[in-house]
């Protein structure tokens, strides 16, 4: 059983940045993947940035050049560096984390992007 926490979200002006980080409490290292997902008002769940056990990562094309998720060797975190902020980037993140077909979530942390 995983069980994920995220934090770091808050209110940002528009071109700034945030960095999200999610805490597991059990390992990850066996996970498949882990990533982030968000959800605005209104809106369905959509994927952001996931990073697979050996590395690679996969993008949204709406942040690609300005997020960047890590996850660094050794540590049962996974951060989301979010840059230039868009209004359009305000929803709630998720984290999420995969083994085969069974997912696990955190509860989201709150994004708000505004002047």
């Amino acid at each position: 059983q995983v069980q994920l926490v995220e934090s770091g979200g808050g209110l940002v002006q528009p071109g700034g940045s945030l960095r999200l980080s999610c805490a597991a409490s059990g390992s990850i290292f066996n996970m498949d993947a882990m990533g982030w997902y968000r959800q605005a008002p209104g809106k369905e769940r959509e994927l952001v940035a996931t990073i697979r056990s050996y590395g690679i990562a996969n993008y949204a094309d709406s942040v690609k050049g300005r997020f960047t998720i890590s996850r660094p060797y050794a540590q049962n975190t996974v951060y989301l560096q979010m840059n230039n902020l868009k209004p359009e980037d305000t929803a709630a993140y998720y984290c999420n984390a995969r083994y085969t077909n069974v997912h696990y979530w955190g509860t989201g942390t709150l994004v708000t992007v505004s002047a």
